[in-house]
């Protein structure tokens, strides 16, 4: 595998993971609907809510965030006797293959995702700690941002953030037939379509009746009503889990980004992905053929 490290994640975290067939791995870009397709997935696992923990860095734990030891982290999926779902930001050419397991990658427009990311730095409680963690690594420090100046940070993002990397490694594996391709615009726009499609690729099938309370439960103030089952976000972000689940909207952008700004993102974009894989991420399930759908 290719190593990826930075001040919060450390792709060498694989090294001690022991997989097992039926394995779920939700794979994003940061701000793209993580959390949102770890509640779904672990909803349709659990479709009464009945978790057997929280749902993020509980029963579906980030590999590489270095938050909670490598060592305690495998040995509580080890111990894990359900079927298991994680969650990964590193490219496709970072993390192992498994031919059992299943892979979900979820991506939305990168303007959004980078509004969504201004919110989540300046919320965040562990930068600093995070940052000297990583002087002493000789690893780059995460960028903080003023709230301010969104046109230099956004060149910053366009630059440093791993997103277009992310994207343009799940695309080259698109033909696979255990990856699924889920885009934020189509969960927002048919979350229980959305939602089907996620669990007929994973081989779960729930009984009619049960899907309206699994579905309300994965929109976005279902979420919020979650709170603790989604987990402990008191402790890292300002806010708590609204302070996470910000806004949930598209387009916030339109009203931030100038003419120079967008013309360097459509530029990024032409460098890093290819055509295809470019109308994908701006428009989601419209841009795929039905065999990568």
């Amino acid at each position: 595998m290719r190593s990826y490290k930075d001040a919060v994640m450390d792709n060498a975290r694989w090294q001690s993971f022991e997989p097992r067939a039926g394995d779920i791995f939700v794979c994003t870009p940061a701000k793209c609907g993580t959390t949102w397709t770890q509640t779904i997935v672990a909803n349709l696992l659990w479709p009464q809510g009945e978790f057997p923990g929280p749902i993020v860095n509980g029963i579906c734990p980030w590999i590489e965030a270095k938050f909670m030891a490598a060592d305690e982290m495998h040995e509580m999926l080890r111990n894990q006797t359900h079927r298991r779902a994680m969650k990964s930001h590193t490219p496709a050419d970072g993390i192992p293959w498994f031919d059992e397991a299943k892979y979900i990658t979820v991506v939305r427009d990168g303007r959004d995702a980078f509004m969504s990311w201004c919110n989540h730095v300046q919320r965040m409680k562990m930068t600093e700690l995070l940052n000297e963690q990583a002087v002493r690594e000789g690893l780059p420090e995460i960028p903080t941002f003023d709230g301010v100046d969104y046109h230099a940070y956004f060149r910053e993002w366009l630059d440093h953030n791993n997103f277009f990397d992310v994207v343009a490694s799940y695309w080259a594996r698109r033909g696979q037939p255990n990856l699924l391709f889920v885009h934020y615009n189509d969960l927002k726009s048919d979350l229980a379509g959305e939602m089907r499609r996620i669990a007929d690729f994973l081989d779960i099938e729930l009984e009619a009746e049960i899907w309206p309370s699994v579905i309300e439960r994965c929109t976005f103030e279902g979420m919020r009503k979650a709170d603790t089952q989604i987990g402990n976000f008191e402790m890292g972000f300002e806010g708590g889990i609204e302070g996470f689940l910000f806004k949930g909207t598209n387009g916030r952008w339109r009203d931030v980004l100038d003419a120079d700004d967008l013309a360097a993102y459509r530029d990024k974009v032409a460098a890093t992905l290819p055509e295809d894989a470019a109308c994908w991420v701006e428009s989601g399930a419209g841009a795929l053929s039905p065999q990568d759908n």
